[in-house]
């Protein structure tokens, strides 16, 4: 079976490369473009993994993550936060927040899939 992941990220040339890189790497995809659509698109999908943009109009990635963790139904979903800050206290905020991993960008293709696998079932 095919897994699913949903891509919540704001800008389009980025949500471009990741589904390019996931569907030729076998992935179902889904996108969102802000935080409150990646969490009602995580509540009608499930999906088997979240990319979580940190930097989101609106609703914030961490903000985003904490609403699919305190979902019941949606807390078992693991959660990469993809994000251009690179500093440790972005990181801890976003693991802090219910975040499995953190990619800083610009990322490697083979390390975001290499995180992905590690963390698919």
């Amino acid at each position: 079976m095919t897994k699913r992941i949903l891509v919540v990220e704001d800008t389009e040339d980025n949500r471009a490369i990741l589904r390019d890189l996931l569907t030729h790497a076998g992935f179902d995809l889904l996108e969102a473009a802000d935080g409150a659509a990646g969490v009602a698109m995580a509540q009608a999908h499930k999906p088997d993994l979240i990319l979580m943009d940190i930097e989101l109009p609106g609703v914030d990635g961490c903000e985003a993550t904490a609403r699919i963790k305190a979902d019941p139904d949606l807390r078992h979903i693991p959660v990469i936060a993809v994000s251009s800050y690179a500093q440790q206290s972005d990181a801890a905020k976003a693991l802090s927040a219910g975040c499995a991993a953190y990619v800083a960008k610009p990322c490697s293709p083979r390390a975001v899939l290499a995180k992905i696998r590690e963390l698919l079932p």
